[in-house]
């Protein structure tokens, strides 16, 4: 017999089972979706309270910003609720017929002159009266009143400050202020004296609004001029500033460094001063003011109508008064 042949084993299909797919990679999206719903439980709930603690917070930063900036746009522009100059001459004496020099003085190193003034001679004139005026305007809109006091046989000198009229323009000189007006007077008295040769003890300084109060300080320091006019200086200075309503807002009394007091010149001074105010209206009786009453050195005090210029009884009064001088 011949040997059996080894039987040959089918071999098995490989059961469903065991066959498996390779699985697709995740995408970036989703791994990044995975991770942040595994992390979702680290972050703790915001509360309400936080929410409203912390926008509460942020507004009160935005308002404390906003009125710092009120503060600082106020502290630059508050000037222009007490000064109100004007650069544009309108009219000089001339358009009166008056003869008159415009004058060009108080130079710089560079040799720019800062000041500009009207100078009305009158070769009869016992005395020079030099003329400041109010916190308004330029020479131009006190015309009348010039024309008026030279007309009295006065040599009057004029003068625009800083800011005001052909002097130097606000963009070089600055805002107008007490300091800077206060140092104009003086540079216009020591051109009287020392250009023009004029002796003080007959140099009268005419102050008219603020420029009256002006008139004071510089009266008040100079004991050797003959006389000083005031004519209504302003008792609060200051109320355009401080009554105005977006003084309100700020701490404007610490913003505001200009005062024109004038009850400490009115004390200080040692010459004669004529006081000319408005004449009170019907029924209001005539009330001195309290810095005319400090006044300890010979003075006088006349009531007249608005304009002060054209009331029949001025030029009796200030004839009256330069009598005395």
């Amino acid at each position: 017999m011949s040997p059996a042949r080894p039987s040959r084993l089918k071999k098995k299909a490989p059961s469903r089972a065991l066959v498996h797919s390779a699985a697709p990679e995740p995408s970036a999206f989703e791994k990044a979706m995975n991770e942040f719903s595994n992390s979702a439980g680290a972050f703790p709930n915001v509360s309400i309270r936080w929410l409203l603690g912390t926008a509460a917070l942020v507004l009160l930063a935005a308002c404390a910003c906003a009125w710092f900036a009120l503060c600082v746009l106020y502290w630059q522009g508050s000037w222009q609720l007490l000064y109100h100059p004007n650069a544009a001459i309108t009219r000089t004496p001339a358009s009166e017929g008056l003869t008159f020099e415009s004058v060009h003085f108080a130079a710089t190193e560079t040799g720019t002159t800062q000041l500009t003034g009207w100078w009305l001679p009158d070769q009869e004139s016992k005395f020079t009266v030099l003329y400041l005026h109010g916190a308004d305007g330029n020479l131009s809109d006190i015309l009348d009143t010039l024309t008026a006091l030279h007309q009295e046989n006065l040599t009057v000198f004029a003068i625009d400050y800083r800011g005001y009229g052909q002097s130097l323009s606000i963009h070089d000189a600055g805002h107008p202020n007490e300091k800077q007006l206060r140092q104009d007077a003086e540079w216009a008295l020591t051109w009287i004296t020392q250009t023009r040769r004029i002796p003080a003890r007959s140099i009268i300084v005419y102050g008219s609004g603020l420029g009256a109060n002006l008139a004071a300080q510089v009266a008040a320091e100079h004991s050797e001029l003959a006389g000083v006019i005031l004519d209504n200086p302003l008792q609060d200075p200051l109320a355009p500033v401080f009554n105005d309503s977006r003084s309100r807002l700020v701490p404007s009394h610490l913003f505001a460094k200009d005062r024109y007091d004038l009850n400490a010149p009115s004390a200080a001074l040692r010459i004669s001063s004529l006081w000319l105010l408005d004449q009170p209206q019907a029924n209001q009786p005539e009330t001195p003011p309290k810095s005319f009453k400090s006044v300890q050195f010979q003075k006088t005090i006349a009531w007249l109508n608005p304009p002060i210029i054209r009331d029949p009884h001025f030029a009796e009064t200030l004839h009256r008064w330069l009598d005395d001088l």
